[in-house]
């Protein structure tokens, strides 16, 4: 299937509306109709500002830079976006072409 790859940049501890921002964004897709998506946490990372936020025991709980990401048609990717902006969210995103399908399926 053709398609896109959404996905946002945000911090682990963003918050959107009261929520956690990927736990938002992700009940968001999901009442929109998207059939999946995930939120990664990431080890290390720097955003526009140049601070590097890395995974230590202590020093950065919470402050680590997170990943949320959605494959799914270009119809629902701009449904989303619309969501966001009525929402009056501001989100660092990416979107590009992507190919996706199902292994092991039934002829």
């Amino acid at each position: 299937m053709q398609g896109e790859c959404l996905r946002f940049y945000l911090h682990e501890n963003d918050r959107l509306h009261g929520r956690l921002a990927y736990d938002w964004l992700l009940d968001k897709a999901r009442a929109a109709g998207i059939g999946g998506g995930s939120a990664l946490r990431a080890i290390a990372g720097f955003g526009r500002h140049g601070v590097l936020h890395e995974d230590h025991f202590f020093e950065l709980a919470g402050d680590l830079p997170v990943v949320v990401e959605f494959f799914v048609t270009p119809d629902k990717v701009d449904e989303l976006l619309r969501l966001l902006e009525a929402e009056k969210v501001s989100l660092f995103y990416t979107r590009w072409p992507a190919r996706f399908d199902l292994t092991g399926k039934k002829s």
